[in-house]
């Protein structure tokens, strides 16, 4: 229990025995106390001066002697203008770290009978998993994993864009340029061997467009002159051809069905290879090829009851310039759905399905109108479940050299990133010579869970809302605020506890010293922390808990011996401390999809 829980309802008992009036919940704000003053936790006064019809100072003394005289847990108070600082005893601190010590799986909040759907990754089958995905699927992992310890039914989900005009940009390519080839016959990852010739496709598009360009007059005015380059990218035969093939593949053209099943089978099997080495995975996944058609059912039933309109061209939109924004397109003009189609049938699927209390899409910044849009869509269309649609917005990754381009193919590809990250486990732990009595597997299975610590501590523990500048070589350093950091203090006390002779204990006769008690009082905070971040959709909340909570244990373990203490209540309590820094930080960096090594 915090100090902030323990001491509210002390305070409402004391206000109603001193002024004759119960307060309003509301006006009990306990925090804990600043550095700079003494106590625990600290309580304002001035909500309840029109009750004690006294100055701040006297209420806050008022109270303070009220809580000594009637609670044995407080030891001792001081009023600072008006803020009641309160300490609390060693009873109560000695019993909230047994209470910690004893829990089977402290930091799990109680269950709420919610169901969260959590969709994440949502990868086009045209091109491999690259650094943005991975911060997307890091971020959807840790949100669902901390939607679990908030207590509610987590459905992982992923919507896999399998269809659209750049699925068709890499089937047409790889009919121009493959001569056959295939990943089995070239020994390329398959994602990877689609992805090449998505790139050739825009390789080309260039090359074509840059000929009907030569054929006209530049214009002097450079938007004028980057109109008509893109209009020219759209008469290019290569642009033109993709479009055509789209729409065979609409009307159910047997060989383009044939190719993309083919193509999308082989992006499929590169997709899988990365999840697995990440360590997460989706209770269902949706397909777009599947659901624009309820997509489209829906957005004609619509444009039957008057929701859309039909523009002379034949396209379907929805005007939402009421609401304060603009006109979006559901259907080209050729019948073709667009993303917004999809997200319409998906949405749907998903609540018939699971009737879901809150759906979160965890998808980039760039994407806040849309997700607007389609809130908006849905309630339109009398979809009350509308409302607990959430947009996780997240801001985009970006290298010291800038932003990536996938068809430009100037990206971090994510296999060639975990790779990297895995290597420079491997050489960083080398230099440090403590390895040599695990076998080679061991070190292969440490390595690899240091990488992936590495990497998903580095970007998880940043505010999601921003942006962020991705460094591997900052991510993998053994001291500071990294994921390696936290798992060496994780191994340290596992080494600790295998060399000690004693069990772990609270024993009733071993007192807790400040530094021991700063040490409780942040692992008495970890399951607010859970909740906190559970309502902010943050995890880098729990990532940075994690951190202090590591930095705190490290300073005493300088400070104070455990294995050599000399009285034995004390040495198993502080191994009983060890130890529940230890299953609080597992609780805390699985929520990341980060492992804790047993030793390093």
């Amino acid at each position: 229990m915090t100090p902030e829980v323990f001491i509210r309802p002390l305070v409402k008992e004391a206000v109603k025995a001193l002024y004759g009036q119960e307060p309003e919940d509301k006006l009990i704000q306990p925090q804990p106390t600043r550095k700079e003053f003494e106590g625990d936790v600290t309580i304002m006064a001035f909500p309840f001066l029109r009750l004690s019809h006294k100055g701040p100072e006297d209420t806050a003394n008022q109270i303070g002697e009220y809580l000594k005289a009637n609670s044995p847990q407080v030891e001792s108070f001081n009023v600072v203008k008006g803020f009641l600082n309160i300490k609390l005893s060693q009873d109560f601190w000695k019993g909230a770290f047994r209470e910690i010590f004893e829990s089977e799986n402290y930091g799990q909040l109680p269950s709420t009978g919610k169901t969260v759907m959590v969709e994440f990754s949502s990868p086009n089958t045209n091109k491999p998993l690259h650094l943005g995905h991975i911060r997307n699927i890091l971020l959807g992992w840790s949100v669902s994993k901390l939607m679990e310890a908030n207590g509610h039914k987590v459905v992982k989900t992923n919507i896999v864009n399998d269809r659209g005009i750049h699925i068709c940009k890499s089937m047409l390519a790889w009919l121009m340029c493959a001569n056959g080839a295939t990943p089995q016959s070239t020994g390329i990852k398959g994602d990877h061997f689609v992805g090449d010739y998505y790139v050739k496709f825009n390789n080309i598009l260039k090359e074509q467009a840059a000929e009907i360009l030569a054929q006209g007059k530049p214009e002097e005015d450079p938007e004028k002159e980057k109109a008509r380059a893109k209009e020219a990218e759209k008469q290019a035969p290569v642009q033109l051809e993709a479009q055509s093939m789209l729409r065979r593949w609409e009307s159910g053209d047997p060989k383009i069905v044939d190719l993309w099943k083919t193509m999308n089978g082989w992006v499929y099997e590169g997709f899988d290879q990365t999840y697995d080495r990440l360590g997460v995975g989706f209770d269902i996944i949706y397909y777009e090829s599947d659901t624009y058609k309820l997509g489209k059912k829906t957005v004609l039933e619509g444009l039957e009851k008057g929701v859309f309109e039909r523009h002379p061209d034949g396209s379907v939109w929805c005007d939402l310039t009421a609401d304060g924004l603009d006109q979006k397109l559901l259907l080209r003009s050729d019948g073709t759905s667009v993303y917004m189609t999809q997200d319409i049938g998906t949405a749907q699927e998903r609540y018939s399905a699971y009737k879901f209390d809150q759906m979160v899409y965890v998808v980039g910044d760039e994407q806040n109108y849309h997700f607007q849009v389609l809130k908006l869509i849905l309630s339109k269309l009398g979809f009350k479940w509308a409302d607990s649609i959430y947009h996780m917005s997240y801001g985009m990754v970006e290298l010291p050299e800038g932003k990536m381009k996938s068809r430009e193919g100037t990206v971090v590809d994510a296999d060639d990133l975990l790779q990297t990250m895995y290597e420079t486990a491997r050489e960083n732990s080398l230099e440090l010579g403590k390895l040599s009595d695990m076998d080679e597997k061991e070190k292969e299975a440490l390595f690899e869970m240091l990488g992936q610590g590495a990497l998903k501590y580095f970007i998880i523990k940043v505010d999601p809302r921003k942006k962020m500048l991705f460094n591997p070589k900052e991510s993998i350093d053994f001291n500071g605020n990294t994921g390696p950091f936290i798992q060496y203090t994780h191994a340290r006390i596992k080494s600790i506890l295998r060399r000690a002779s004693d069990a772990p204990s609270v024993p009733d006769g071993a007192a807790l010293n400040g530094k021991e008690i700063e040490l409780v009082k942040i692992l008495a905070s970890f399951p607010d922390k859970i909740r906190e971040a559970g309502q902010s959709m943050s995890p880098a909340l729990v990532a940075n808990y994690c951190y202090d909570l590591a930095k705190e244990f490290n300073q005493y373990y300088h400070d104070f011996s455990i294995l050599k203490e000399e009285d034995t209540e004390v040495r198993c309590q502080r191994l009983a401390l060890a130890s529940a820094v230890a299953k609080t930080l597992v609780k805390g960096m699985d929520i990341l999809g980060i492992q804790l090594p047993e030793r390093m």
